[in-house]
């Protein structure tokens, strides 16, 4: 039971234990009726004030001993725990209420598991960027330390050398780039520009473009909605732009298909408008799908390094989407491929 239905409650009970005697107590010895705890030698007044300052007092014990077990002491042991938050191995904080305070207690657990995964988030994230990091400047290194300790080398190989040199640094400088533009955009999405956009008219307008553009590649693009003209849902528009554009950015490379077929749809359920982007291609093993939109995840390290991408995309996917209060996940496409699902809330 609810602490907003328990409270009233409870005074209602001690307005009935407290009032209700006093009135009958008053009544009875206004009207001198037989009382049958009259006390000796005391005044009728002092009399009804007694026996109503004993009631009174013991209602407002079991009040305050009530509320010191249900509502001060679950706040202490809560402030207490909110001392000693662990983001490093959460601990999980047990309630079986199912009032104010056992939602308190839920609310805080989802806080510190929040914590937590944030935390193992940014480990993971500089783990990733010194990994990728290190792998091209040993081989810089390396290259350089051919160059000062063998002086016969030859002209040709001397510059085989600083070319290898010079792809490496280019390839530094475009993970640095990557890193560089993940967190502008994760800056940007603290100021969105949200408006009002008809969810047909945002539709088509991105499948025309991208069904342009995949046929330069001798892709194929299959789009179809069942959106309504008065259908609208509040966004950046230009953010989820950038959605559409890392999800058929991944779909023509990771595809590794020559006919390879993209196919988008559009849909209401409910509350939400949904979109959703498959593909014939190669498709990620079902195991893996969850972990699509970790930072830095990759299914296939060569699969990377051979087609660039540092696992961000996704990554970004997801933190544009659930700023806009929506959801993102990743399926096994029937057509064969990598299926992409997101919905975003219309507007009421």
């Amino acid at each position: 039971m609810k602490l907003k239905i328990k409270l009233p409650l409870l005074f209602m009970l001690v307005f009935v234990l407290i009032i209700f005697p006093g009135a009958v107590f008053i009544r009875n010895f206004m009207t001198e009726k037989p009382k049958i705890l009259r006390l000796p030698l005391m005044p009728i007044q002092l009399e009804v004030a007694f026996y109503l300052l004993i009631l009174t007092g013991m209602v407002f014990v079991i009040l305050a001993v009530y509320l010191h077990f249900n509502i001060t002491k679950p706040l202490q042991f809560l402030n207490t725990r909110l001392k000693r938050v662990n983001i490093s191995r959460p601990v999980i904080l047990s309630s079986k209420r199912r009032d104010e305070i056992g939602e308190l207690y839920n609310h805080f657990n989802e806080m510190e598991d929040r914590l937590y995964q944030a935390h193992k988030e940014q480990i993971g994230m500089i783990a990733a960027m010194a990994h990728d990091l290190k792998t091209p400047l040993t081989t810089i290194n390396g290259f350089v330390e051919l160059l000062a300790l063998q002086k016969n080398l030859s002209e040709k190989e001397t510059q085989e050398y600083y070319e290898l040199i010079l792809k490496k640094t280019k390839h530094i400088a475009e993970l640095i780039n990557t890193f560089s533009s993940y967190t502008k955009g994760e800056v940007e999405l603290d100021a969105l520009d949200m408006k009002s956009v008809p969810a047909q008219k945002l539709f088509a307008s991105i499948a025309t473009e991208y069904e342009t553009e995949l046929s330069g590649f001798d892709f194929e693009l299959a789009w179809e909605n069942s959106f309504k003209a008065n259908q609208h849902i509040m966004i950046d528009e230009h953010m989820i732009r950038r959605v559409f554009g890392n999800l058929f950015s991944n779909a023509v490379r990771y595809g590794e298909r020559k006919d390879l077929k993209v196919y988008m749809q559009g849909y209401v359920r409910g509350e939400y408008a949904f979109f959703q982007v498959e593909d014939n291609g190669a498709g990620v093993p079902e195991k893996e799908l969850p972990l699509l939109f970790q930072k830095f995840f990759t299914v296939d390290k060569s699969r990377q390094n051979q087609n660039g991408g540092m696992g961000l995309g996704l990554a970004s996917c997801k933190s544009i989407i659930e700023h806009h209060g929506g959801e993102i996940s990743a399926f096994p496409s029937h057509y064969g491929g990598l299926g992409i699902r997101f919905a975003l809330p219309l507007v009421k």
